[in-house]
Formats: C-alpha cells, structure tokens, sequence
C-alpha cells in the first residue's frame, strides 16, 4: 500500500513517536512517503532519506516559557502567503511522483486536505484528539476552562472526518465518538532498549530556554543532584549539571533517574510512565494539553502537578517519591505491540 503521512513540525514529539510508525510501515512491504516541516523535517529525512517533502507549517511564539497568542498570530501571518505557494507546489509534486492509497496524519494539515481533496481513506494517530472524542475524567481548573474550550475547538476542527481515530494515551478515558480507539503510547526503539536504574540524580527535560530561573531555584536543594537539558547550556554549577542535547547521553541519564521534572509534553510523560520514573509535571501556561497530561499524572499517582518549578513543590514532590514509584510500577505496556496489532487491522479494513 501507498501511505502519506503527515508529521507537523512544532515540538519534535510528533516526530520522534512518527518515527517508530513509520519505520514499522516501511518494515511492513508498504511505501511511505512523509510531508512535515522545520526539525521534524530535518530529523526525519535524516531517517528516511529520498522519502520526506519539506512543507511550511504553523508556529507557536513564546514569552518566557509561556506561548504568547499575539505573537503565534503575527509570526504565521507574516509568511502565510508565501506557505500557501510553497505548499500548492509541494501537493502537484506529490501528485505527479506518488500515487498514495491511503493517508496518516499525526495531527498535520497538509496530508489531511490532501486526503480529502483526492477523497482518500484517512486515519489520524495522535494524542490530542482524546479532548474531542473522550470524556477526561479531571477536575479542570476555574482558569484553564477557557483554554480547554479553545483547545477542544481546535482540535475539533483539525482532522474532522477521518474513518479511523487511534488515539495514544498513558490514560485510560470514556470513548464517546464513533470510529475511535485508544493505544497505548508510541515508544521509541532507544526508550524500549534503555536498561532502567534508579540512581541519584534527578532529571529536568525543559523545552523552553526561555525559562528564568532554573539554576537558582533547584540550588535550593543542594543535596540533590540535577541534571538538566534542553535549555542550550552546558556548564556545572553546584548540584546543577546542565547538558547540550546528545539522544545517547539524555537516554541513558533518563532511563537511571530517580525523577524526572518536565513541563507537560505528552512524549516525554509518555516515556517516563514507560521507565516508570516519578514525574514533577508544571505545564508550559496557555497549553491546555499539556495541564491535561499533568493533570492525569497526579490523578494516576504518578507524580504531581504544579503551576512552574519551585523548590518547596520540589520538596514535597521528593517527599513522596515511593508512592509515585509504588503506582508507576502497576502500569503495563506490552511496548507498541498493541499499537501496530491495531494500526494493521485498520490498514486492511481500509485497503
């Protein structure tokens, strides 16, 4: 079978998690070929070169670790004409090179109206859809209720119409939409691979080098040991090491964490469930998926859900820490059998 899949560019989960369904298609005797945009682009046509045309896509603007909405909107309007032509010419390419049987799209635009224009068969794989086509079972804050209508919104509004909704949760939620199934996450091959410990250091993975404060705050607990990426440093002060990105080095610091901090990337919480490392959650303000994900945690026993880094929530986070461990070690997750069981079954009714 010909598959379109599309991959949107912002934030690298959707890539690395598209990755792995990828890779298994392409194991599988099908013919892939893959749109996205900015790194997502870069990294998966690293991966799967000759098979990846490079789209222009939407971008959040952010303020000091928050998402700034004003600037989100001047940021995409300023080249949405210019996207507009690029990405006109990149669909007759597609049109006249690959004669797709069937789309995939984790969240992405481009492959879904391509579907719909060549009235192909479409099914969406991601995490976000469980806002529209689940009931969450959370107390949502008095504060956050405007941010879950928008976000429910969007999300309605992104991908309608798909014959198949395979949703990837940590979570279990009440289905409440036709032609929807939950999947358990979408685990990379180094995360499957990583031999789990429980050492002594305590990973913060963080998103935004925007964020203030970082080192002063987790000072405060000098008789912990941090280790830090995703803030484009490297240089160790005190009990805070921070480190560039390298994936051996992040991998092998998660997989022997005693904990982990991070805000509420629905990929990383995913991981840390998996390797069942305690999770110190504070959602980057404004993403309401991202206080959904956080939100689940605490409800799980997992971890706990905070409004940013502090170091008294640190405290009372490390306090608890083998409750976290005692509940994290009931989840199971059979790595993405289950996923790809379901994926096939899917392929076939569609065929």
């Amino acid at each position: 079978m010909k598959i379109l899949y599309g991959v949107p560019g912002e934030g690298m989960g959707h890539a690395t998690r598209s990755k792995v369904i990828i890779q298994y298609l392409l194991e599988q005797n099908h013919d892939v070929r893959v749109v996205s945009s900015e790194r997502a682009f870069t990294f998966l046509n690293a991966a799967f070169p000759g098979r990846v045309t490079e789209i222009k896509g939407l971008h959040f603007a952010y303020k000091n670790a928050k998402i700034s909405k004003s600037g989100t909107f001047m940021l995409n309007l300023k080249s949405a004409g210019k996207n507009l032509i690029h990405n006109y010419i990149k669909k007759l390419e597609i049109e006249h090179t690959f004669k797709a049987d069937l789309v995939i799209s984790d969240f992405e635009s481009f492959a879904y109206f391509y579907a719909k224009i060549h009235q192909l068969p479409l099914i969406s794989i991601d995490n976000m859809q469980v806002m529209n086509r689940c009931n969450l079972a959370i107390e949502i804050a008095k504060e956050e209720q405007s941010n879950y209508k928008l976000a429910k919104q969007i999300v309605k509004a992104k991908v309608p119409g798909c014959q198949q909704y395979l949703i990837s949760s940590f979570f279990e939620a009440e289905i409440i939409k036709k032609n929807t199934q939950l999947v358990p996450p979408i685990i990379r091959e180094a995360i499957l691979q990583a031999k789990t410990s429980e050492g002594t250091h305590i990973l913060m993975y963080q998103t935004s080098s925007s964020l203030e404060n970082v080192q002063e705050t987790l000072a405060k607990l000098p008789h912990e040991h941090f280790i830090v990426y995703g803030m484009n440093q490297n240089y160790t002060q005190g009990n805070v090491q921070f480190k560039p990105f390298s994936e051996t080095e992040f991998i092998a610091d998660f997989a022997s964490a005693k904990a982990v901090i991070a805000n509420g990337g629905f990929s990383f919480l995913s991981e840390a469930v998996y390797l069942k490392k305690p999770i110190y959650s504070f959602p980057i303000d404004g993403q309401f998926e991202q206080y959904m994900n956080a939100a689940y945690i605490e409800k799980l026993g997992y971890g706990m859900h905070f409004k940013s880094l502090g170091s008294d929530q640190l405290k009372a986070f490390l306090y608890d820490l083998p409750n976290f461990t005692k509940q994290l070690a009931q989840y199971e997750q059979n790595g993405n059998e289950k996923l790809f069981e379901t994926l096939n079954l899917q392929l076939v009714s569609l065929a």
